[in-house]
C-alpha cells in the first residue's frame, strides 16, 4: 500500500540504513543504480509513483554531477528534508568511498589489486544489471511508439557522435519534440511534491557559483585546496557522471604530472568493480595524493556541486511540471533518458566487459539469474567475481 503524505517523514537513521544497504549492494554504475532505486522506492516501498520517479530522474539527468547519487539524495530529501538528503547521500556513498580510500592507502602493499579475473567477472555482472535496468525503465518511460523511437534515436546519436555535450543536447531536443507531439505521462494525478517554501534554493545556487569561481584560483599541487578545487570543478562541469568524469580527472591528476598513469588506472579498475557511485573514485585520487584527509576532501568536493544544484533546481521543477507543455516536454525528456541508458549499456559497459563468446555466455547466465530467477544482487555479485576467477583466468 502506498504511504500517504502524512507518513513521509522518516528518521535520518532509518534513511541512512536503507541507503547504506543500497550502497553495499548496488553494483553496475549509474544506469544500474537507477534501476535499483526504481525497484526499491517505486515497486517495493511505493514511496513514489512511476511518474514522480521519472521527474526526479529527468531533473538529475539535466544537471551536472553524478545522476544516481542526485536521485538518491532527492529521495532522501522528500522523506526527511535536508537531514534526510544528507543521510541518503552518506549511506549510499560511504561503502565505496571507504573502499577506494583504503585501496589508495594500501596500494603500495598490493599493486595487483586492480586487476584479475574477479574484476572481469564483476564487469560481466555489470552488463546484466544495466541491461535489466534499461529494460525496466524502458517499459515505464517509453509506453508508445513515439517515445520508443525517441529513445532509440537518442541512443543512436550518442553512440555515433560520442561527444559529452551531446547528452544534454539530446535531452533538450527530446523535450522539444515531446512538447510538439503533446505527449502525456498518464499519471499526472500523482505529481512530485517538493517541500521547499523558502529562499534557500537561491542561496544554494549562489553557493554553487561562488565555489566554482573559487575553484579556479591557483593552488599548490597536491595540497588539500588543490584536491578540493580539481574535484569540485569535475563535479560542477561534467554532464553524465560516472565514466564521463574520468577523462576530466585524468587530465587534472595524470596529465598535470601529479599522479602516475599506472596508479590512476589501477584505481579506475577497482572503482568499476565497487558498489555505489563511481564518483567515489575521487576518494582514491585524494587519498593517493594527501592521505585520508585528501580522500575525504575529494569525496565531499566532487559530490557538493551536484547536491547544491539539486536543491536549487527542485522548486523550479515543481513550477514547470504544473504546465501542460512542460509535462509534455518532460515525457519527451524521460524517453530520452532511456536512450541515454541504452547508449551507456553499449559504451562503456558492454565494450569494456564483453570480448568474446565466453563472456557473452556468462552475461546471459547472469541476466537469467537476475531477471528470471531473482537471485539477490548481494549473492550474485560475489558469485560473478568467483566465476571470473575460475573461467576467465
Amino acid at each position: 500500500m502506498t504511504e500517504k503524505a502524512g507518513d513521509e517523514r522518516l528518521s535520518c537513521w532509518q534513511i541512512f540504513l536503507l541507503f547504506l544497504r543500497l550502497g553495499l549492494t548496488s553494483f553496475g554504475g549509474p544506469a544500474a543504480h537507477l534501476g535499483f532505486f526504481h525497484d526499491e522506492f517505486v515497486k517495493r516501498r511505493q514511496w513514489l509513483s512511476d511518474s514522480a520517479y521519472g521527474e526526479i530522474l529527468a531533473l538529475c539527468q539535466l544537471l551536472p554531477g553524478p545522476a544516481s547519487s542526485q536521485v538518491g539524495l532527492t529521495i532522501g530529501f522528500l522523506r526527511g528534508h535536508y537531514p534526510g538528503a544528507f543521510a541518503a547521500w552518506l549511506g549510499f556513498t560511504l561503502p565505496s568511498a571507504v573502499i577506494m580510500i583504503g585501496f589508495a592507502l594500501g596500494l603500495s602493499f598490493w599493486p595487483e589489486a586492480g586487476s584479475g579475473g574477479w574484476v572481469d567477472g564483476l564487469k560481466l555482472f555489470v552488463v546484466a544489471v544495466v541491461a535489466q535496468a534499461v529494460w525496466q525503465m524502458g517499459q515505464t518511460l517509453c509506453p508508445d511508439r513515439p517515445r520508443i523511437a525517441m529513445a532509440l534515436l537518442v541512443a543512436a546519436s550518442l553512440l555515433v557522435l560520442g561527444e559529452t555535450w551531446m547528452q544534454i543536447l539530446a535531452l533538450a531536443v527530446a523535450g522539444v519534440v515531446g512538447s510538439f507531439l503533446n505527449l502525456t505521462s498518464g499519471k499526472a494525478s500523482e505529481p512530485l511534491h517538493v517541500p521547499v517554501q523558502s529562499r534557500k534554493p537561491a542561496l544554494f545556487a549562489l553557493a554553487f557559483i561562488v565555489l566554482l569561481l573559487v575553484s579556479f584560483l591557483p593552488q599548490t599541487s597536491g595540497s588539500l585546496g588543490w584536491i578540493g578545487a580539481e574535484l569540485y570543478r569535475a563535479g560542477a562541469l561534467v554532464f553524465g557522471g560516472g565514466h564521463v568524469v574520468l577523462p576530466w580527472l585524468q587530465e587534472g591528476f595524470v596529465a598535470s604530472g601529479a599522479m602516475p598513469a599506472d596508479t590512476f588506472l589501477a584505481g579506475y579498475g577497482v572503482a568499476q568493480a565497487m558498489p555505489g557511485p563511481l564518483f567515489s573514485f575521487s576518494g582514491f585520487l585524494g587519498a593517493a595524493e594527501a592521505g585520508m584527509a585528501g580522500g575525504i576532501v575529494a569525496v565531499i568536493a566532487v559530490f557538493l556541486p551536484g547536491t547544491l544544484l539539486v536543491f536549487a533546481g527542485l522548486p523550479l521543477w515543481g513550477w514547470l511540471r504544473e504546465h501542460r507543455r512542460a509535462r509534455a516536454a518532460l515525457a519527451g525528456v524521460n524517453a530520452g533518458v532511456v536512450g541515454l541508458l541504452l547508449a551507456a549499456l553499449y559504451d562503456p559497459v558492454w565494450t569494456s566487459a564483453v570480448h568474446g563468446p565466453g563472456d557473452l555466455g556468462l552475461v546471459l547466465v547472469l541476466w537469467l539469474c537476475l531477471a528470471v530467477w531473482r537471485v539477490p544482487v548481494w549473492l550474485l555479485a560475489p558469485a560473478s567475481a568467483l566465476a571470473g576467477v575460475i573461467l576467465l583466468r
